[in-house]
């Protein structure tokens, strides 16, 4: 039924709006609540106008939790970035911004044995993934410009996330459309109904709410 498709809707939180002071715990916590991955993103001040974590404090996180780490490198020389974080995620995703040469990052990324993604900021345009979408596993759509939380959805993205689905459709491949930025309960309806099987949140989950089942099920939802 449709609303049993709706219901295998993935979340995966970033941790970027969660308490920094008790990232353990709050890991265990969103992995109590449902959470199918943990989204980190990894940003170096230079790509994106903010500095978050390094690859020795994601380390140091895993012991917290068995789901799934996504490293969603916001970096601007990506290539130096990947092997480090190939260690300790089970999927490594690329801003197509990020390098000239995405195709061999790409190999790169799938050469350690890792699942690979691409990244859009909103400017991009969805046809430059017409010769990748062969080679990943995942589709990450910007609908902020990325390196702050709590910014608002660019509802414009809809388009690209309805067309990216159809492009994923016609090849016929398992490739995950997820969308990040200002996914709440109202965004997140109107990206899955263009196409997003999974959704990535931080301020709807992390909020003052903190009842973070109750936020991941209306997203699921």
């Amino acid at each position: 039924t449709k609303q049993g498709w709706l219901f295998m809707i993935k979340i995966y939180p970033s941790i970027i709006a969660a308490d920094y002071a008790n990232l353990g715990r709050e890991i265990t916590n969103i992995t109590n609540a449902g959470a199918d991955a943990i989204h980190l993103d990894i940003m170096d001040g230079n790509f994106v106008p903010n500095i978050s974590i390094g690859p020795d404090l994601v380390k140091s996180l895993r012991k917290y939790t068995n789901l799934p780490f996504h490293a969603h490198l916001m970096v601007s020389q990506v290539d130096y970035f990947i092997e480090e974080f190939a260690k300790i995620s089970d999927l490594i995703i690329i801003h197509v911004e990020s390098t000239t040469h995405i195709a061999r990052s790409l190999q790169l990324i799938k050469s350690l044995g890792k699942q690979c993604g691409i990244s859009l900021v909103p400017s991009t345009h969805e046809d430059v993934l017409d010769y990748l979408l062969p080679f990943i596993d995942q589709v990450l759509v910007m609908s902020v410009n990325p390196g702050f939380c709590g910014q608002l959805f660019i509802d414009s993205q809809l388009t690209k996330i309805h067309n990216i689905s159809k492009k994923i459709a016609l090849l016929g491949r398992n490739i995950d459309l997820s969308v990040d930025g200002g996914i709440n309960d109202i965004t997140a309806k109107k990206s899955v109904a263009n196409g997003a099987n999974s959704l990535v949140a931080g301020s709807f989950i992390f909020g003052e709410n903190k009842d973070y089942t109750d936020r991941i099920m209306q997203l699921k939802n």
